[in-house]
């Protein structure tokens, strides 16, 4: 019996350690693909860091440069001052920054009341309104630029943040979204509910709803901001002032009919990382912290 016992328990044993192997195995398969897709994926980063601290004979070297030199500090200056001294860098930076938070603000907020509206409230004609509010997705933005900037010119708007963000609050593909968020994740019988509570009808959008779609307003304010920031050919219609300029105009100021400045277009360009960096991470945390709230428990 003894013998035997001592058998069964080295094959437990054997058993046990072939597992074990197995795991490991696993992991290794698991994220070695991930830590290559990830240095794929930050590589354009650290090039775009390396080109910031090279000179323009540096940059255009066979082989391309992909380390940073001992005084690349040196060199991360004096393209910085290049930068400075034939744009203005900061207040186009705080262009930026005030254009995409001022329409992620007023589309987060305006497309979920819309969206809010479309999905809760029955109204005549609501079906023919939100099939004209999609059919907008079809046509291509560039159709738009002449009206576009004809209204900016009649309004006064011309060289002006409010030409940037008031157009952009709302937008068709904002209020779908909250809409088909809204219409799967809040019940009618919520809002009933809180109406015979004698909550108001904004006091219903603003006490339940709001606090129970953020983390589609999270993604949805994502979006927004990234686009608005990215977003070069409305700034390049309405936006004549090179003190108005955002950040893309700005960097494209720098490229010339006989050279272009990579150096100092890449040293924007890293500065200009971090204000996406904070606003991804802030709107990642209230994804993810809300992500589970506000389901209905029957």
């Amino acid at each position: 019996m003894a013998v035997n016992t001592s058998v069964h328990i080295d094959e437990k044993h054997r058993i046990k350690e072939s597992h074990w192997l197995v795991d490991i195995v696993k992991t290794i398969l698991l994220y070695i693909p991930l830590i290559i897709w990830t240095i794929i994926t930050c590589f354009p980063f650290w090039y775009m860091l390396v080109v910031s601290t090279r000179s323009a004979g540096d940059i255009f070297s066979f082989p391309p440069p992909l380390l940073l030199k001992p005084n690349f500090v040196e060199q991360f200056i004096a393209n910085y001052n290049n930068l400075i001294s034939r744009t203005y860098y900061w207040r186009n930076l705080f262009n930026s920054v005030y254009i995409s938070a001022m329409t992620t603000l007023l589309g987060t907020f305006l497309c979920s009341l819309a969206g809010y509206g479309f999905a809760m409230y029955r109204f005549k004609g609501r079906n023919i309104l939100f099939s004209l509010m999609l059919f907008t997705l079809m046509v291509p933005q560039t159709i738009n630029i002449i009206p576009y900037f004809i209204m900016m010119k009649t309004f006064g708007w011309i060289s002006t943040a409010r030409a940037m963000y008031l157009p952009a609050a709302a937008s068709a593909f904002g209020i779908f979204l909250m809409r088909q968020y809204i219409m799967t994740s809040i019940q009618q019988d919520l809002v009933e509910a809180a109406r015979v509570d004698g909550c108001s009808e904004f006091g219903i959008y603003w006490r339940i709803v709001l606090p129970l779609i953020t983390p589609i307003i999270g993604s949805y304010g994502i979006i927004t901001f990234l686009n608005q920031w990215n977003n070069y050919m409305t700034a390049l219609v309405v936006l004549k002032d090179p003190k108005s300029y955002t950040v893309p105009l700005a960097l494209g100021s720098l490229v010339g009919m006989q050279s272009v400045d990579y150096g100092a277009i890449m040293v924007g360009t890293v500065i200009s990382v971090f204000p996406l960096l904070i606003m991804f991470i802030f709107m990642s945390k209230m994804i993810i912290s809300k992500v589970t709230e506000g389901a209905l428990k029957e």
